[in-house]
């Protein structure tokens, strides 16, 4: 058995221990700025809301629209923006949009934008927030649990750079068990370096098609059928290291077929930040940089690690058992 199975085994037992230990729920929200005018949008999914929240959420309970007011504050310039309307929309029948207008009585200067949601939506929840000024992106930000409070100078609009987009990709491929436990599950069977190198390159050039063509707007597949397709290369690729071990000479095709749905999972983070045509290119770009940096750098830094603790005994039946619980989660 390859060294890479014992890493990928060991890796498998401690993601399946802590899976559901830190879940992270996350809001897309957009702020459009125009002079003294604010609007405000964040999209929830249900599924990823608190379960006691979600009933309020669901039947349009008028607490929600204090929440909104409450939990989303801005001021400009030390003032603070008073909010003039409120409503709860169905965003088909998994997820729900609050907005809310706001009037400032300033428009220039410091935009402070605070955002409290996880006191109702959970410790771990976090909000990937997209401001435009004037029709155009001033500044993105990630407001998670030690960081719920960001200034934006309205004067000076901050553009959105490459380390925000490479940034980005790293953190939506290492903060993804799935496509981890898929590039592991890949390279379970790898028994030399070329191997790795052809897998981890058809997995690359394939999620990165479909990522552009999904992100550009030429391919259009719903999540409800790219979700369970990614669910379902984990299960066809675990099963194979139990039934099919010896399949490991044509890993790399299966990592290319695999990797244009992965790519379809990756555009939904990048497509829902709302960018505009122009900040497509760069976000493309640095979004896939990102991502190869992160598999890399999981790859780097995990397998040496696992491969000193892993133990040659028992192995081969560790390996099995774990592949059949990779295929059942």
């Amino acid at each position: 058995m390859s060294i890479l199975s014992k890493a990928f085994a060991l890796l498998l037992a401690v993601w399946a221990a802590n899976a559901f230990a830190h879940v992270t729920s996350t809001g897309v929200a957009s702020l459009d700025v125009d002079r003294g005018k604010l609007s405000y949008r964040i999209v929830l999914t249900l599924a990823d809301a608190d379960a006691l929240y979600v009933p309020f959420l669901m039947r349009r309970d008028p607490r929600v629209i204090e929440d909104i007011r409450s939990y989303a504050r801005f001021a400009i310039d030390g003032e603070a923006c008073v909010p003039t309307d409120a409503a709860i929309r169905n965003e088909g029948t998994a997820k729900i949009a609050l907005t809310m207008e706001l009037s400032c009585p300033k428009s220039v200067g410091a935009l402070r934008m605070r955002d409290d949601w996880p006191e109702v939506l959970g410790a771990h929840f976090q909000t990937v927030l997209t401001v435009n000024v004037a029709g155009r992106v001033a500044g993105q930000f990630a407001l998670v649990e030690d960081r719920r409070e960001v200034v934006l100078p309205l004067n000076a609009p901050v553009a959105v750079g490459w380390l925000y987009f490479i940034r980005l990709g790293a953190e939506h491929i290492l903060s993804g068990p799935d496509h981890l436990l898929f590039l592991l599950a890949l390279l379970a069977l790898s028994r030399d370096a070329w191997q790795i190198v052809k897998i981890v390159t058809g997995f690359t050039v394939a999620h990165s098609l479909t990522l552009s063509l999904a992100t550009m707007g030429w391919v259009d597949v719903p999540s409800r059928v790219v979700e369970p397709l990614i669910a379902a290369s984990i299960v066809w690729v675990a099963v194979e290291n139990l039934v099919a071990p010896s399949s490991a000479g044509r890993r790399w095709l299966v990592a290319s077929i695999f990797g244009l749905v992965h790519g379809l999972g990756f555009a939904g983070g990048l497509m829902e930040l709302g960018l505009p045509r122009e900040a497509l290119v760069r976000a493309l770009v640095g979004f896939n940089l990102g991502v190869e940096l992160g598999q890399l750098a999981f790859v780097a830094v995990a397998m040496p690690a696992v491969v000193l603790l892993a133990k040659p005994q028992r192995f081969l039946r560790l390996l099995r058992a774990l592949s059949a619980i990779a295929a059942a989660m």
